[in-house]
């Protein structure tokens, strides 16, 4: 009875020990958005302690939107990094988005006002820090990426350009839409013949919004991530059974 309750005492301190590795790596800028993390193994043999809790800390780590895992093996096994921690109403908006949901449609639209209005208000602003949303845009670049990793990081590049323009609200509310928007892009992705035309698309429309921002020229910035965002929705949204 004692060890039984000693053991449950000492477990979630285990596996809060393994978070608090990780998000203090992420904060320190050892690991960054792309980077992949040990495999459990070497994370329990590491931080001496089972794999369990291993596994328990990353399955928080991926609800809080930092980390994407894929099953399997080889080099694309594992978990990999795409964001670095939030705020706190950024990780509670992000758990009441993945318990209730919204349509599509209405996050399609959301998207289209407020980042409309991130890329205006960057491109206006003085000397704008790009550097997160530069990274994510490096790291989006290695053809080792599956769809699922791919898109995970394209949602946390939106993420940093909301970041980016110091609007906590708006930064909220895009963190709180992320996992809708990864999860409308995923499931359409399969209509699209030609992934690697497709991929190679978004990452220059993607560039081509950091141009226009550092251009200053907010009009280009606004009509840029617009098209995007809707070109890659009508995309995916167009019913197959039309020429």
């Amino acid at each position: 009875m004692g060890d039984d309750a000693s053991a449950r005492s000492i477990e979630p301190r285990a596996w809060e020990a393994v978070l608090e590795h990780v998000e203090r790596k992420l904060l320190d800028g050892d690991l960054a958005p792309g980077d992949r993390l040990p495999g459990e193994r070497r994370l329990a043999t590491d931080l001496g302690v089972g794999r369990s809790s291993v596994r328990e800390a990353l399955r928080v780590l991926e609800v809080l939107g930092l980390i994407r895992t894929h099953a399997g093996s080889g080099p694309t096994a594992g978990a990999i990094i795409i964001a670095t921690p939030g705020g706190g109403m950024s990780a509670l908006m992000r758990l009441q988005v993945a318990a209730s949901g919204f349509p599509v449609d209405d996050i399609v639209a959301t998207r289209l006002v407020l980042e409309a209005h991130v890329a205006g208000d960057l491109a206006a602003a003085t000397a704008p820090d790009l550097g997160a949303a530069e990274r994510l845009l490096d790291a989006m670049d290695d053809t080792g990426l599956d769809p699922a990793e791919f898109l995970a990081l394209d949602a946390a590049f939106h993420l940093a350009l909301a970041e980016a323009s110091g609007n906590q609200v708006v930064t909220a509310t895009m963190a709180g839409l992320r996992s809708g928007i990864e999860g409308y892009a995923l499931a359409g992705h399969a209509r699209i013949a030609d992934w690697a035309g497709t991929s190679a698309r978004l990452r220059a429309e993607h560039r081509g919004v950091l141009d226009a921002i550092r251009a200053a020229d907010a009009t280009a910035a606004r009509t840029r991530i617009h098209d995007h965002i809707s070109g890659y929705y009508a995309e995916i949204s167009a019913d197959p059974r039309l020429p």
